[in-house]
């Protein structure tokens, strides 16, 4: 046999393939399939309805703010209902003194944008930006520390911010829960509402999330708690944790904060502040939680409330 001969032979044996594979019940695994009955077809068109954008939501809604818990068709049901602000917070990962986990500020998120979604009643939180802009190649860079470039933040708060507009969310609201987020925020934002004139949907940086009672500075002394030395700031001998942030974190998982083995080493103390119990913690974590989630909803309230041409 000829290779010519042997070439023709071997496309017609492919195009023959390939038509036995087009017909009802051809293919590879499928040969002498016989058709769909009408009871099978309408069965196929009942499964693909129910994955229609219309398609209805065949059992009760999960009762969850986050996104990413959500199904779908909560979402978009959501959504329809009137939850049409999506928060964005933002967090990071760094050295948090020896008792507080890398990822404090994204916990945090946790607790707080929970709290104002809920609060807002109309709000649902998008996943948490867990990393922080930062200096990636600086040399002694603290272990746990890990950051992305500053254009890769704006980069990634605006990506989000477009895929929850595309979806229906009109207010998309930013909340940063450390420092290093407040500015590559606020420009992302500037930039959306550029980009977004003549359109329903409007960005806002909640500087209020951060500033207002910093790190519950007061509200602390209202229920009790004294740090040492008595000065707002979230690092106090050069840890760079406090009161506020512990019992945050704790409402999401006690273990976080090594709950365990600081009272094993007794330890278990924050500024000059004897914890105590991981019981009264939680129970002063719910007031901060509430506390911060109140100045949140009413600055974002205000912001949305406010005529566009104010917008930053």
């Amino acid at each position: 046999m000829t290779r010519a001969l042997a070439l023709t032979l071997t496309v017609l044996m492919s195009a023959a393939l390939s038509a036995q594979a087009q017909q009802p019940g051809g293919g590879r695994g499928g040969q002498n399939r016989p058709p769909l009955t009408p009871e099978q077809e309408a069965a196929q068109k009942a499964r693909q309805a129910a994955t229609a954008p219309n398609a209805p939501r065949p059992i009760d809604m999960l009762d969850t703010v986050w996104i990413e818990e959500q199904t779908w068709m909560e979402t978009r049901d959501a959504i329809k209902g009137g939850k049409t602000t999506a928060i964005i917070g933002s967090g990071g990962l760094e050295q948090n003194g020896p008792y507080n986990a890398n990822g404090k500020h994204n916990f945090v998120l946790r607790a707080t944008c929970e709290a104002t979604a809920r609060k807002l009643g109309n709000a649902l939180c998008a996943p948490v930006v867990t990393l922080e802009p930062g200096n990636t190649e600086r040399q002694g860079l603290t272990p746990g520390s890990v950051f992305i470039s500053a254009d890769t933040f704006k980069a990634v708060l605006t990506d989000m911010s477009t895929s929850l507009k595309s979806m229906g969310f009109t207010d998309i609201v930013m909340i940063a829960d450390s420092g290093g987020n407040v500015n590559g925020m606020k420009e992302a934002v500037a930039a959306l509402n550029a980009k977004w004139q003549g359109t329903p949907a409007r960005a806002y940086d909640i500087d209020e999330y951060y500033e207002e009672d910093k790190w519950s500075f007061n509200f602390l002394k209202s229920i009790g708690v004294n740090q040492v030395p008595d000065v707002q700031s979230a690092t106090r001998y050069d840890i760079h944790d406090d009161y506020h942030y512990e019992a945050l974190v704790a409402l999401i998982d006690p273990k976080l904060i090594r709950t365990e083995q600081r009272g094993k080493a007794k330890k278990f103390v924050i500024n000059g502040v004897e914890i105590g119990t991981v019981a009264k913690l939680l129970e002063n974590g719910r007031k901060i939680q509430d506390h911060r989630a109140t100045l949140t909803a009413n600055a974002i309230r205000k912001a949305i409330a406010a005529p566009r041409a104010t917008q930053q």
